[in-house]
C-alpha cells in the first residue's frame, strides 16, 4: 500500500479560515466574528482542558481501566467552535468522539469514560444536556437529528438540531436518507462532519470523487467547508448555519476539514497504514498552537495566564483519574433497569433468566 505523505498538507480550496496556522488573524467576507478577549481565553482554555481529558482517558485505556476510548486529538477546534456555537436550546447528536461538544453541553467528563469502562449506559441525561447519548452506529445519528428538527419545526420553536459524523460516514445510506428528508421539509438541522482524512483505515478518496460539502448542492441545501482546526472559524460558520436553520431556511453541510491525530480507537494501529509525514505536516496546523501564538501575539494573554491553564488541565487530570478509579461496579442485573421506560414481559423474562445463571456462579 502507497500513501502520499503530502496528503491534505495543503490548504484545499474554498476553505473559510479566520486565524492561520502561524496565528495570524485574516478576515472573510461571509464569516466575521467579534469576540472579546475573555471569550478568546475561555476559548483556549476550553481546547487545551478537553484535551487534558482526552489524553488522560487513552493513558488509562493502556493501562487496563477502560474498555476502549476513540480519541479526538487535532480535532479539538472543530468540536469546540461547533459546541461554543449552540444555544441551550439547540439539540446535539453525537457519534462517540465528540469529547469536546459534550464539555461544551456541561457533561461531567467522567460519564463518558464510564461509558467506556462498561460501568454505565451513557451516564447523562440527555433532555437535561440537550446533548444525546453516544451513537456506536456509524451515520444512524443523522436520521435521529433529522428527526428531531422536524419536531421542532412542527412545535414553532427558535432551536435547532446539530449531528455530527466523520468522513467515512458519508458513504452510509443513513447520511444520504437524512440528508433527503431534511432538505425535502427543510429541517432545521445542521450535518457536521468532522473530515478527519481516514476512516480507520480508508483514505478520503475512497469515500468521494469530489470534496465532500459539495455533495449537499445534489441534495438541494448549502455545504461549506471550513478550516476543522481554526476555532474561530468553526464558532463563526456554525453559528450561522444554526441561525439559518432557526429562521427557516433549511440545513447546511459543514465539512471541518481537519485531522485525526492519534489512532480511529485505542484498537487501532494507524502506522500500518499511513506515514509519519503525513502525521508531521499536520503537526504543524495544531488548533492549540495556532491560538496561543495568536493571543502571544495580540497581547490578549501572557506566560502566567498559559501557565495557570496548564496547572489546571493537569488538576483536571487527576481528578478525571481519581474519580474514574474509584467509579463502583453496577450490579449485573441493572443492565436491564431502562431498555424500557415501563416494564415489559420481554425483558422481564430475561432479568430472570439472566439471575438464575448468575446464581449458579454462587458458593
Amino acid at each position: 500500500m502507497t500513501v502520499d505523505a503530502s496528503r491534505g498538507a495543503e490548504a484545499p480550496p474554498e476553505l473559510i479560515q479566520l486565524l492561520t496556522p502561524e496565528g495570524e488573524r485574516v478576515e472573510h467576507p461571509d464569516y466575521d466574528i467579534d469576540l472579546t478577549p475573555e471569550e478568546i481565553r475561555g476559548l483556549y482554555r476550553d481546547l487545551v482542558l478537553v484535551r487534558r481529558v482526552d489524553l488522560e482517558a487513552v493513558a488509562l485505556q493502556r493501562q487496563g481501566e477502560l474498555g476502549i476510548w476513540a480519541s479526538l486529538l487535532g480535532q479539538e477546534a472543530a468540536q469546540i467552535g461547533s459546541g461554543r456555537a449552540l444555544t441551550e436550546a439547540d439539540m446535539a447528536f453525537p457519534t462517540y468522539r465528540e469529547h469536546g461538544v459534550a464539555w461544551c453541553r456541561g457533561v461531567d467528563p467522567l460519564n463518558l469514560l464510564g461509558l467506556f469502562r462498561g460501568v454505565n449506559h451513557g451516564g447523562w441525561d440527555p433532555a437535561e444536556h440537550n446533548f444525546h447519548l453516544y451513537t456506536i452506529v456509524i451515520g444512524s445519528q443523522t436520521l435521529h437529528a433529522v428527526g428531531y428538527a422536524m419536531g421542532i419545526q412542527r412545535d414553532g420553536a427558535e432551536a435547532a438540531s446539530i449531528v455530527y459524523f466523520g468522513d467515512g460516514a458519508t458513504s452510509q445510506g443513513d447520511v444520504n436518507e437524512a440528508f433527503i428528508w431534511a432538505s425535502v421539509f427543510n429541517a432545521p438541522v445542521v450535518f457536521f462532519c468532522q473530515n478527519n482524512q481516514w476512516a480507520i483505515s480508508e483514505p478520503l478518496e475512497k469515500q468521494t470523487r469530489i470534496p465532500l460539502y459539495r455533495r449537499a448542492s445534489g441534495f438541494g441545501f448549502p455545504g461549506v467547508r471550513v478550516d476543522g482546526n481554526d476555532v474561530f472559524a468553526c464558532l463563526a460558520v456554525t453559528r450561522k448555519a444554526l441561525a439559518d436553520a432557526r429562521s427557516g431556511q433549511g440545513p447546511t453541510l459543514i465539512e471541518a476539514f481537519t485531522y485525526r491525530m492519534g489512532a480511529h480507537t485505542t484498537s487501532d494501529d494507524p502506522t500500518r497504514y499511513r506515514v509519519a509525514a503525513e502525521l508531521e505536516a499536520w503537526k504543524l496546523k495544531d488548533p492549540i498552537e495556532r491560538l496561543r501564538a495568536y493571543m502571544f501575539k495580540s497581547q490578549i494573554a501572557d506566560q502566567e495566564f498559559f501557565d495557570t491553564i496548564e496547572a489546571e488541565a493537569d488538576e483536571l487530570g487527576r481528578d478525571v483519574r481519581k474519580r474514574c478509579l474509584e467509579m463502583p461496579e453496577p450490579e449485573p442485573l441493572a443492565i436491564f433497569d431502562h431498555v424500557y421506560t415501563e416494564r415489559h414481559p420481554l425483558v422481564d423474562a430475561e432479568r430472570a433468566e439472566f439471575a438464575t445463571y448468575l446464581e449458579g456462579f454462587e458458593a
